[in-house]
Order: C-alpha cells, then structure tokens, then sequence
C-alpha cells in the first residue's frame, strides 16, 4: 500500500521550512538582545544591577535559546523532508550544509549552559562566539532562502 500525499499539500508545504525559519531568524535577534542585556546586568553596579535582575533577562534568554534551539532541530529536518518529498532527492549544496553546521552549532552552544550556570568564563565566550556565528549564518541562509523560493515559485507559475 502506497500513500500518495495531496498535490496541494505537497506544493503549499515548501513553504513552511521559510516561514518558520524567518521567524527564528527573527527570535534569533531578539535572544541575542537579552543575551546583552543579561551580560549587561551581570556587570552592572549594585544600583542599576537591582532594577535590571526584575526584567529577569537571564531567565528568558535561557527560556528562548532553549525554543530556538528545538524548533531549529525540527524546521531543518522538517525543510529537508518537504524537500525529500517533492523532489525524491535532497539538493546538498551551501544553503543545506550551512544549515546542518547551524543545527549543529546551536546544540554544543546550548550544551554550554551548565558550565555557565557555574561561571566557566570559558564556555560563556565560546558561547556567545558560537551564537556570533548563528547570527551571521542565519543572514546568509535568510537570503540563500529566498533564492530557492524564487525557484520554487517560478517553477509554480
């Protein structure tokens, strides 16, 4: 028994990876803000440090880079099964590759997070070099992204 997925479930699906992707893009900016703001109250003077720990930025940079980091997981395989399943074939070039090495980044970024909780100095730069490297990565793939969409739709219309 063989099941056919719908046409046009098939088509509009391709569709999903970039949104979401964009959307993380966009989370992806806004944890590096409270990934700032979180490193600004860890240095900031007694006064301003008691006013900035009640905007508990520490707390949701941890929350939000946790959601990132599984709803990365999750739209790159999701981006390569709708790809799978309306072309029978993976295109391996820079946009997969580089968005495999982000997957990949984002996950020892986020293993980081238990040596920071101690105060290894270490893992806190390598953290922050490692989301650097995301958000830098992230631009390059929003617009490598869109290029394939543009395919997509011509091949549409």
């Amino acid at each position: 028994m063989t099941f056919e997925i719908p046409e046009p479930i098939k088509v509009w699906s391709q569709f999903g990876h970039p949104i979401l992707m964009w959307a993380l893009f966009a989370l992806t900016l806004y944890a590096l803000y409270l990934g700032i703001q979180w490193r600004r109250t860890r240095s900031a003077d007694k006064d301003s440090k008691k006013e900035l720990l009640q905007k508990d930025f520490r707390n949701r940079h941890y929350q939000l880079g946790s959601l990132l980091l599984g709803l990365m997981v999750l739209g790159n395989i999701g981006g390569m099964a709708v790809t799978y399943i309306n072309n029978g074939k993976l295109f391996v070039g820079p946009h997969l590759l580089v968005g495999l090495g982000m997957t990949g980044l984002i996950a020892v970024s986020a293993s980081l997070s238990p040596l920071m909780q101690k105060g290894n100095e270490l893992a806190r730069y390598t953290h922050i070099s490692l989301n650097m490297a995301i958000v830098g990565l992230f631009g390059w793939q929003a617009l490598s992204g869109m290029e394939i969409v543009q395919k997509i739709l011509d091949r549409m219309f």
